[in-house]
């Protein structure tokens, strides 16, 4: 199966954010290339909130381009199978942490957001991550910082879409 045809089967199977994820899909069926880079529309992209619930904390970036505090993730590769592979394999490259799993149960959250052109649109298809006990991150190239923040200091230094997926995160049984 190809990774286009993984993301449609992904959101049909969403359940949340219907406009949303009807947003998502009719874009894929208008820009058969809307999982890559290239398409200047707007792609799919695929992140992972690494939380460690153990101890109430999840581990943010800081962004090189961006300078934001944000969850790990971004473009989709050529090698990604899927949206659960391309999430945990930005995770992982991003915290440096091996051993990341997901949350069962596909995506916690859609968050469409602009970024600059070429490019007008990434369509953010997100996930939660658990950290294994012990885990040690390391930071990326591209990353200023990484830190892991309380549940109770996210709203502080990240902005609303994080907030909403820490939420959305906390909120799964």
């Amino acid at each position: 199966m190809s990774l286009y045809d993984d993301a449609v089967l992904v959101l049909k199977g969403y359940e949340d954010q219907p406009d949303l994820r009807q947003a998502y899909l009719d874009h894929l069926a208008a820009h058969p290339d809307g999982m890559w880079k290239a398409c200047h529309a707007g792609h799919l992209t695929a992140s992972a909130l690494v939380i460690d619930p153990s101890r109430g904390r999840v581990l943010l970036t800081l962004h090189r381009k961006l300078r934001m505090w944000l969850q790990m993730g971004g473009h989709c590769e050529p090698q990604d199978t899927s949206l659960e592979a391309a999430a945990l394999r930005e995770a992982t490259e991003e915290s440096g942490i091996t051993g990341l799993t997901l949350l069962p149960g596909g995506p916690v959250r859609l968050d469409r957001h602009p970024i600059p052109a070429p490019c007008n649109w990434h369509l953010d298809v997100q996930y939660a991550a658990l950290a294994p006990a012990g885990a040690a991150e390391a930071i990326s190239d591209e990353s200023l910082d990484l830190r892991w923040f309380a549940y109770d200091e996210v709203a502080d230094v990240a902005d609303e879409s994080v907030v909403r997926l820490l939420e959305a995160t906390r909120a799964r049984p």
